[in-house]
């Protein structure tokens, strides 16, 4: 191929591992032979860029040098070869797990790195930017399931790293994969645009997500309608908002909040008296739940 290609770009070069440099005046690619290779910039137009990413891997300077698993992956979600897709088949659940750091916080090799230690074998990593990726987590029955938390507290003591973990669902096979990954993909940035959690599961965005495609003026009204006069009691709702979050549980909300079980239960009360919801009930509580979002 590399020869092929020579005729129509004089300036292409393969990379070459022992002099550790990619040269930022080439745009680099991965092709089927999985050779690193550039092409001076000033040789490509957009449409050829376009024309080669078609059948190579784009390869950005500042990322690691992909492995053949993720190779693998880049191909079977970007390429839209059919014959391609068929010869990849998914034997073990995986899911994808979506994660924003600061830009230009930390080198992506060193990120990469860093996260590899935090598993016990080595996870295919797809970054989107220098910034953005996607972690691909196969289902082990033989380890626990993997505390994003507590690798964010590990990332955040060793490296002074900020990091926000999506968490998507596991699948089963390869179906609608390239689908999938950009629906990952929207889905967390959607929902770290709207709220100040770090580590959130699919399943958890689920309401975040309903209330970002209502328009807003619904979001008002259902928010007016439902909080009534509490709209505005910052005091009252954050009360709710704990009690929510804590599955309902008076007691672990009691606690939360160093109030007396007794005090939390005749604010509960009066909420219901004041605008006839009784969000100890789990339906009038998601509506609650909901109009908090909204309001946001």
């Amino acid at each position: 191929m590399i020869n092929q290609l020579r005729k129509i770009y004089p300036s292409i070069i393969r990379y070459e591992e022992k002099n550790n440099h990619l040269d930022h005046s080439y745009k680099w690619f991965i092709s089927h032979d999985d050779e690193i290779i550039g092409i001076r910039e000033d040789e490509l137009t957009v449409k050829e860029q376009s024309v080669l990413t078609a059948f190579m891997v784009p390869y950005n300077v500042n990322f690691p040098i992909p492995t053949v698993e993720e190779k693998k992956w880049s191909s079977i979600i970007h390429s839209r070869d059919l014959a391609a897709k068929s010869n990849f088949k998914i034997t073990i659940p995986f899911r994808f797990v979506y994660f924003s750091i600061k830009k230009n916080e930390i080198d992506p090799v060193v990120f990469k790195s860093a996260i590899q230690e935090l598993f016990s074998r080595n996870v295919p990593v797809l970054w989107v930017n220098g910034y953005e990726g996607i972690i691909i987590e196969e289902l082990s029955e033989f380890e626990e399931g993997t505390s994003y938390e507590q690798i964010i507290d590990i990332l955040m003591s060793d490296l002074y790293v900020k990091i926000k973990f999506f968490v998507g669902p596991y699948r089963k096979n390869e179906e609608r994969i390239m689908d999938h990954y950009h629906a990952v993909l929207t889905a967390a940035r959607e929902v770290f645009f709207n709220t100040n959690r770090v580590v959130i599961t699919y399943m958890d965005a689920i309401p975040y997500l309903l209330v970002h495609q209502t328009d807003d003026a619904f979001c008002s009204e259902m928010s007016d309608t439902v909080l009534q006069e509490y709209k505005n009691d910052e005091e009252t709702l954050k009360m709710i908002e704990v009690f929510l979050k804590s599955n309902l549980n008076l007691s672990e909300t009691s606690k939360i909040l160093h109030m007396h079980r007794n005090s939390l239960q005749y604010r509960l009360d009066r909420f219901f008296e004041n605008t006839g919801i009784d969000i100890r009930q789990f339906h009038q509580a998601m509506t609650v739940y909901l109009a908090l979002l909204a309001r946001k």
